[in-house]
Parts: C-alpha cells; sequence; structure tokens
C-alpha cells in the first residue's frame, strides 16, 4: 500500500512538473500572451490572454486523453496498450527531431484567435501525447481486478482522472508560462524578448522520446 501511494504521488508531480515544462516553453504560446497585452496596452489584457490560451491546452489535453480514458478494455490489456502508447509518443518525438519546421497550420491561424491557435500547437507538438504515459499510470495503480463490471468501473474512474489530470497539468502550465509572461510584461518588454528568444524544440523532441522510453520501462517495472 505504501509503495502503491508513493507511485501515485510520483506520477501527479510529474503532471505538476510536465505543466511546468510546458508553461516554460514559449512555442506553448507565453510570448503570444505579453505581445497581446503590449499591443492593448491594458494590464487585463494579460490574464485575458494567459486564459485563452490555458483553455486551449486544457481541451487538448483532454483530446488526447479522454480517449484512452474511454477504453473499456484496459483492464485485460492494460500492458499493450501502455507499450502501445509509449511507442506513439516517441515516434512523435523521432517526427519532430526529423522535421524541425514550425507546423504552417499555426501561422495561418489569426493572433487574436489564441484559445484556438494554443488548441493547434499542442496537438501539432505532441503535448498531450507526453501526458499519456503518466495518465494511464496513474490509472493502471490499483487494478488488480478483470472482466466487464471491473472495465465499465474504470471507465468511468479514468474520465474524471482524465479531466483531473488535464485541469492539473494547465494549471500548473499557466502558472509557470504566466509568471515569465508578467515579468517580461511588466519590467522587460517585448524588445527584450526578441533579443532573448530561446528555442527548445530538441529539448521537446528529446522529452518526447524520454516519457515514452519511461512509460514502457514503467509497465514492466511493476510487472
Amino acid at each position: 500500500m505504501e509503495a502503491e501511494a508513493i507511485s501515485v504521488a510520483a506520477l501527479w508531480w510529474a503532471v505538476i512538473f510536465s505543466g511546468v515544462y510546458h508553461g516554460i516553453n514559449p512555442g506553448m504560446g507565453w510570448p503570444l500572451a505579453v505581445s497581446a497585452a503590449l499591443m492593448e496596452r491594458k494590464h487585463s489584457a494579460l490574464p485575458k490572454a494567459l486564459a485563452l490560451l490555458a483553455l486551449g491546452h486544457f481541451l487538448s489535453m483532454t483530446a488526447i486523453l479522454l480517449p484512452f480514458s474511454l477504453m473499456v478494455f484496459l483492464v485485460d490489456w492494460q500492458v499493450q496498450i501502455r507499450v502501445a502508447a509509449g511507442l506513439i509518443v516517441i515516434a512523435m518525438g523521432i517526427y519532430l527531431l526529423i522535421n524541425r519546421q514550425h507546423p504552417k497550420i499555426l501561422a495561418r491561424v489569426h493572433p487574436a484567435r489564441l484559445a484556438l491557435w494554443s488548441f493547434l500547437a499542442a496537438l501539432a507538438h505532441g503535448a498531450g501525447l507526453m501526458l499519456v504515459p503518466i495518465f494511464l499510470g496513474i490509472c493502471a495503480v490499483g487494478t488488480s481486478e478483470t472482466g466487464h463490471v471491473a472495465a465499465q468501473t474504470l471507465m468511468g474512474s479514468n474520465l474524471m482522472i482524465a479531466f483531473t489530470v488535464a485541469a492539473v497539468h494547465t494549471l500548473s502550465m499557466t502558472l509557470a508560462g504566466g509568471v515569465i509572461a508578467t515579468i517580461i510584461y511588466q519590467w522587460l518588454g517585448l524588445k527584450f524578448l526578441s533579443k532573448t528568444w530561446f528555442n527548445l524544440d530538441l529539448v521537446w523532441a528529446l522529452s518526447l522520446i524520454g516519457v515514452g522510453a519511461f512509460g514502457i520501462y514503467s509497465v514492466y517495472l511493476g510487472h
């Protein structure tokens, strides 16, 4: 029981840490929030922009997690599903390593549509996929029963877990990105941002590969 509690706590901390990691990544949109606030010249514009980015990110996370939570056969096939999910995440990371170009679809979205941009950016960069191995690990804790009834019970529980994971992750992302955006907006300005731009594309791709590999490793570690 103690080992199980530690495992659950570690996985939830991973949800929070991934949110912070997404938040500090400029590719998830906080520079757009700074830009929008500076252009409107209103203090209220910054939290509004951050809220729209958060909404899009949350919807993107749930769009990825919900299909996994609705798998009624997750109890009987959880090992295979978790391994397959890990391989998908690794494949996405490898794809981003090979294809370094910024997704063209994002350039066609008007800057004012921050929620839509955030939703598409998270999908294009595989942000939701990064949560899948963590989410499946949380769902797998304590699933000792098998059968159709157990699967239905697990599915109902997993729906709430999916929303909670997405919400906790998005909150930590918004807080992390919001701190950076506020500092730049209040004291440093857009000129500083343009001169000190940092690119995490390579680190992001390697992170996906690492998360996918860890997801597969954790499956066999628990069996």
